[in-house]
C-alpha cells in the first residue's frame, strides 16, 4: 500500500471575505467562487479535509488513513495529524490577528494544537506588505494604541516579494496584505484571535467579531523578531535550501534542475510543487508532477528520484 507512489491530495477550499480567484489562474484549481481565499492542500483538520486522489484509499480523507494506517506516517504518536498546509490568495487585506500556543489552546480552547506558522511568498504585487510584530512595550501601551486607533505607529510592516520566507511563531501579531499569494505551513489549528479588521462588514452588513481579551492573553510583549538563517546545499541536479526548523516543522525549498536521487529518513514528508513540472520515480514507477500538485511521501518509501525543472516546498515534523 503506497509503496511505489506518493499519496496525492486534493484541496479543501475556504471562501473568505478577502478572497479572490488567483487559486484558479495560478494553479488551475476548480475553485467554488470568486471569493476563494484558501486551498487547504494538506489537511486532516475537521474544518477542511484533503481527499486522496490515488491508490486503494482514493476518495477517502487524509484523516481516514491517519486514524487507520498510522504505519504510513512512521507510527507517529501524535493524537492528530500535526501539520496543515494552505495556499492563500489575499485579494484584500486580512485582519490583524494573533494565534495562541499549545498550552493556551489546550487550556482555553480544548484543542491539542496552538498555531505557529510560516509563509513562503509565491506571488506579490509591487509594494505588497505584511504586518509582522508591533511597537508596544507594555500591555497598557498596546491597549492605548488600539483605543486611539494608532495602527500606523503600533504595527510593524514590511514589504515582501516572491521567494521571501517569514516565520510567525504563536503570539506574534501579524496580517497578510492585499496582492499576496503564499504557501503557509502551520500546526493543524484554526484558532485565530482578531485584533483589527478595518471596520469591514460581511455580506449581511455585520462587522466580524474581534477577540481582544484572548489576543491580549497570548500576544508577546514586547515583540522580538525570531530570525531564521537559511542553509543552502548544492548538489548535482538540485539546490536545497533549509528554510527553518523548530519543534513543529522542518521546511525546505528544493530547486530541481535535473535528475537527482534522494533519501527519506523522516516519518513522512509533505511535498508542494510551487513551480514547473517533472517526475518523481519510486521503485521504477515514474509519475508526472507539476505546479499545484500536493502529496505525502509515506514513511516506508526510503528512496526516490526527482527529475525536471521545478520548485518544491518539502516539510516534515
Amino acid at each position: 500500500m503506497y509503496k511505489n507512489e506518493p499519496i496525492f491530495l486534493s484541496p479543501s477550499f475556504q471562501e473568505k471575505i478577502w478572497g479572490g480567484q488567483k487559486l484558479e489562474s495560478l494553479f488551475n484549481y476548480n475553485i467554488p467562487s470568486t471569493k476563494t481565499g484558501e486551498a487547504w492542500v494538506v489537511s486532516a483538520h475537521e474544518q477542511g479535509f484533503s481527499k486522496i486522489l490515488n491508490g486503494p484509499y482514493k476518495g477517502k480523507t487524509l484523516n481516514f488513513i491517519w486514524e487507520r494506517h498510522r504505519e504510513l506516517f512512521g507510527n507517529s504518536q501524535d493524537r492528530e495529524f500535526p501539520l496543515l498546509v494552505k495556499i492563500i490568495d489575499a485579494n484584500e487585506d486580512l485582519s490583524v490577528q494573533v494565534h495562541p500556543d499549545d498550552a493556551y489552546a489546550n487550556l482555553y480552547e480544548n484543542e491539542n494544537y496552538g498555531k505557529t506558522e510560516c509563509w513562503y511568498i509565491l506571488e506579490a504585487e509591487p509594494d505588497a506588505e505584511i504586518v509582522c510584530g508591533h511597537h508596544a512595550n507594555s500591555k497598557k501601551e498596546f491597549l492605548k494604541m488600539i483605543h486611539d486607533e494608532d495602527w500606523e505607529d503600533l504595527l510593524v510592516k514590511r514589504n515582501v516579494k516572491k521567494g521571501d520566507f517569514i516565520y510567525i511563531p504563536s503570539g506574534t501579531v501579524h496580517a497578510l496584505g492585499q496582492g499576496i499569494v503564499l504557501l503557509e505551513i502551520q500546526q493543524s489549528s484554526d484558532i485565530t484571535y482578531r485584533i483589527y479588521d478595518y471596520d469591514r462588514k460581511n455580506d449581511k452588513g455585520v462587522k466580524r467579531d474581534l477577540h481582544l481579551d484572548q489576543a491580549l492573553d497570548v500576544i508577546k510583549i514586547p515583540h522580538k523578531e525570531e530570525e531564521q538563517v537559511p542553509k543552502k546545499i548544492q548538489k548535482k541536479g538540485i539546490e536545497i535550501t533549509h528554510l527553518m526548523r523548530n519543534n513543529y516543522f522542518f521546511v525546505s525549498h528544493y530547486q530541481v534542475y535535473d535528475n537527482i536521487c534522494l533519501s527519506n529518513s523522516e516519518t513522512f514528508q509533505l511535498f508542494n510543487v510551487i513551480e514547473g513540472k517533472g517526475t518523481i520515480e519510486i521503485n521504477k514507477n515514474k509519475i508526472e508532477i507539476q505546479k499545484g500538485d500536493n502529496f505525502i511521501l509515506p514513511h516506508q518509501i526510503k528512496e526516490y528520484s526527482l527529475n525536471g525543472l521545478m520548485e518544491i516546498i518539502v516539510t516534515c515534523e
